[in-house]
């Protein structure tokens, strides 16, 4: 079946190797990534970075799902691209001992069968030495299956691999689509391409590249990066991804040093409370080239040093990105008409399980929709 996926980021380039694999004649449509954000005029994405967090816990049943069938294959695509994109760092899930959020964690990795460490104050403190205070706070740890991805590689990893299962790239926007009983034409700055069924798998570009709303909104975000020296990032070379729980606005994400394209190591601050509305083209492309916020920035710094002991950096970097969210805490895979379906609305938590968001939106394409995401 000649079939195009719309958007070449994490769930698009995902869907366009389970497709191939299938056999199935598949177009790829997305552009590079932007070589200057303050001058770009096209589309955007939020996995051009070198980390995400990967783990198998998360409180919802469905997306521990995604991330256990989407984690099992990480080799898998390693191997078919030639690309490595993952570390297993390990995920420590801390907060204080009161903290629903945080016993919740170890009551869900026991029923799971989820590989779980549980640390307490001194305990904490001695396997973690780089955290600044542990006095009530309780910690579990995932050893395996955790630690953190690059999006910007994994997403190379599946072009590649879908590109030797005789996928076709074509670095461009999608500028439009239209459909008719014979089939679906995609518009591009080069020329149409025409499929018999398309998936759109395009993030928060979505819902206006179809021209209309399926009640997800896409928000604005900030992240920090900070540069370490050499010799900072051998003092917390030991450091696992981590995810701090507790109210809104003091609950940040934290990858450990990685290696950035630039030669340096960076250690990465997100869990952005703010919520900026993007209703269109417009405000995306405005956010983006925006640089995003010094404001939130500067929280999220003052929570770094808060959290990791004697923390020195030689460089911050404040970063735009976007996630889109929608009433249900599921995501948007399933058929818009006969022949257009979508794969979107992924709350910030797809990364690290964007292969099987991926193929679940590929198998929604052939006509066989989740019994979970059916409406």
């Amino acid at each position: 079946m000649k079939l195009a996926v719309i958007g070449r980021g994490l769930i698009g380039s995902a869907a366009a190797r389970h497709l191939s694999k299938m056999d199935h004649d598949v177009a790829l449509i997305g552009p590079d990534e932007p070589a200057d954000f303050a001058r770009h005029d096209g589309v955007f994405g939020s996995h051009y970075d070198e980390g995400r967090i990967t783990r198998r816990y998360d409180p919802q049943a469905f997306w521990r799902q995604m991330n256990r069938a989407a984690i099992a294959r990480y080799d898998e695509i390693a191997a078919e691209s030639g690309v490595e994109f993952y570390r297993e760092a390990g995920a420590l899930h801390v907060g204080h001992r009161e903290t629903t959020d945080v016993a919740s964690v170890g009551q869900v990795c026991a029923d799971e069968g989820i590989t779980c460490e549980a640390y307490q104050d001194a305990g904490l403190a001695e396997r973690f030495p780089f955290l600044k205070s542990t006095v009530g706070m309780l910690g579990y740890f995932e050893p395996r299956d955790a630690g953190y991805i690059s999006p910007r590689r994994l997403v190379r990893a599946q072009t590649i691999a879908a590109e030797r299962a005789g996928a076709r790239i074509i670095a461009e926007p999608a500028l439009g689509i239209s459909e008719s009983s014979s089939g679906v034409t995609i518009r591009t700055g080069s020329g149409n391409v025409e499929a018999q069924r398309v998936l759109v798998a395009a993030g928060g570009h979505t819902q206006s590249l179809l021209g209309r709303s399926l009640g997800f909104t896409v928000y604005g975000r900030t992240v920090a990066l900070f540069r370490l020296s050499a010799a900072e990032v051998q003092r917390l070379a030991g450091m696992p991804s981590m995810r701090c729980l507790g109210p809104k606005g003091d609950n940040p994400y934290i990858l450990p040093p990685i290696p950035y394209p630039d030669g340096q190591s960076w250690l990465k601050l997100g869990g952005d409370p703010t919520d900026i509305r993007l209703d269109n083209e417009a405000d995306i492309k405005d956010w983006f080239r925006s640089g995003g916020s010094v404001d939130v920035a500067d929280r999220l710094q003052t929570q770094i040093l808060d959290r990791i002991r004697d923390l020195t950096f030689e460089e911050r970097r404040v970063v735009p990105c976007m996630t889109t969210f929608g009433a249900s805490g599921l995501p948007n895979i399933g058929p818009l008409s006969e022949r257009v379906t979508v794969a979107f609305g992924c709350y910030g938590k797809s990364a690290k399980c964007s292969d099987e968001l991926g193929r679940l939106g590929g198998t929604a394409l052939l006509g066989e929709v989740s019994a979970e995401l059916a409406p």
